[in-house]
């Protein structure tokens, strides 16, 4: 399958009249924080597939109602803290960063992070014994430890999504929060535990 995956900065591209239709054909779509919550229903009615997305750390993807109310952004499956299947593929999502300062939007502890992960061990461990993989994909904000980690506090890979690759060995992990400018290069790298680590930065095209 093909997967397209957004995160962080609205891309001309993407954000057009032509879209999707100046892309390959896609069959999912996958958005990884950071992203203003009109342009996730932008791209949600202009294409059909399904749209799956994590919040970032900065609360840009609400929507505001008429009445001035946050709500969250209409026809896209909210996946943070949940195990959603879909598109043929089960994804795990986890939005936001690792605490960097004292702002209760878009950032978790590590440890309670990793009691999260460590609750969905019944679900997903009989996938992984069978198939090798307990989820096909990972989607976060934050990055895991590794190349993509930035050099800062904020933007320092999450030790937690670390376990998350060393108990259930998704497939491919598609995060955000890191910008692809000159510092980071890499797109793409893969894991110590042979996990295919994606920046979404704007966008991308994946093959799963």
């Amino acid at each position: 399958m093909r997967i397209l995956a957004l995160s962080d900065q609205i891309h001309p591209f993407i954000h057009q009249e032509r879209f999707p239709h100046n892309l390959p054909p896609f069959d999912l779509v996958l958005l990884a924080g950071d992203l203003p919550g009109s342009y996730i229903e932008f791209v949600a009615t202009k294409v059909r597939v399904p749209v799956v997305y994590v919040h970032g750390n900065h609360k840009e993807e609400y929507v505001q109602d008429y009445l001035g109310n946050l709500t969250p952004p209409g026809g896209a499956i909210k996946a943070h803290g949940r195990i959603v299947d879909v598109a043929g593929v089960r994804i795990a999502g986890w939005g936001g960063c690792p605490r960097y300062n004292d702002r209760d939007i878009g950032q978790y502890n590590e440890i309670d992070a990793q009691a999260r992960f460590l609750a969905w061990y019944p679900r997903l461990i009989h996938r992984r014994w069978r198939t090798g993989h307990g989820v096909d994909i990972l989607l976060s904000h934050a990055p895991p430890p590794g190349a993509h980690a930035g050099s800062d506090f904020a933007h320092r890979g999450s030790t937690a999504l670390g376990l998350f690759h060393r108990l259930y060995r998704p497939k491919i992990h598609v995060h955000g929060h890191i910008h692809l400018y000159e510092a980071q290069p890499r797109r793409e790298y893969t894991s110590p535990e042979g996990v295919r680590v994606i920046n979404a930065f704007e966008y991308t095209l994946i093959e799963l």
